[in-house]
């Protein structure tokens, strides 16, 4: 029996689990590696899509993961879906209409399980897509693309993204927002974030609430802050995460993860 048996760690991706150059360093690994050893189970929280993530090592994770935000769970090893909370069709396809009336210049992206669609196109939206290395399918109407999907998303600069989040409280209960400042607004199912993710996960794999703990740096971390036994932010942070979390901990280039479980070793001994 190791000390870590029936404990859950849930990491964020990018900003807490990768430093600022996209490296999981050294020191990270060998401390989820001994939390692993010692009985621990360890898997990433991510916004990533299916398509769009790419850590899948055996050796530092140990369950399937979480992505689109909460909306779905994957286990690698068996290549299968655990769980997927996609958009209702038609209230994806609303929303996406909608949208598009309302701000003809903005890229929409639409993301289905391993397929990735997108509506007009822009620099943002080519760059975002670029960077995760996704293939895409460039489409005229939503009803293109293959359904249901785990999330969309608006790529624009940050000003019409407020504007877009604004729009969106007063016309489309369902699919709903994330909110930010940043020049992506993302749309999930109602009632679907990183937290229901959370509890969801937890209890297909049979972990005790009070034994299931996370880390995260981003707005997009707060619900699942607020399901977790305790949760933790590295001081990198941005505020919300920050204000939401039990425990501030090093930076993402000083060893975010590595801090946690130090913190998590005072518990169980």
């Amino acid at each position: 029996m190791g000390r870590f048996d029936g404990v859950l760690l849930l990491s964020d991706y990018d900003g807490t689990l990768y430093n600022s150059d996209g490296v999981i360093t050294d020191p990270t690994r060998e401390s989820i590696m001994g939390f692993i050893r010692e009985g621990g189970t360890f898997t990433v929280s991510t916004g990533r899509s299916l398509q769009g993530y790419s850590v899948r090592d055996s050796e530092i994770i140990n369950a399937p993961v979480l992505l689109a935000n909460g909306a779905m769970a994957y286990d690698f090893d068996r290549d299968k879906v655990v769980f997927s909370d996609s958009i209702d069709p038609d209230k994806g396809i609303r929303a996406v209409r909608l949208i598009r009336k309302h701000f003809p210049k903005v890229a929409i992206e639409m993301y289905a399980v391993g397929e990735t669609y997108c509506i007009n196109p822009n620099e943002l939206s080519m760059n975002h897509m670029r960077a995760q290395k996704l293939n895409y399918h460039i489409i005229d109407e939503p009803e293109q693309a293959l359904m249901p999907w785990v999330k969309i998303m608006i790529g624009c600069d940050s000003r019409t993204g407020l504007s877009v989040q604004r729009y969106l409280a007063g016309t489309v209960d369902d699919p709903t927002y994330l909110a930010t400042y940043g020049s992506f607004v993302e749309l999930l199912r109602k009632g679907v974030n990183k937290g229901s993710g959370l509890r969801r996960l937890a209890d297909a794999l049979g972990f005790e609430p009070h034994h299931v703990y996370a880390v995260g740096d981003g707005y997009n971390d707060v619900d699942m802050s607020s399901e977790a036994a305790l949760s933790f932010c590295p001081c990198s942070g941005e505020r919300e995460a920050l204000c939401a979390a039990n425990y501030i901990v090093r930076s993402n280039d000083d060893g975010a993860v590595v801090n946690v479980i130090e913190i998590l070793g005072n518990f169980y001994k």
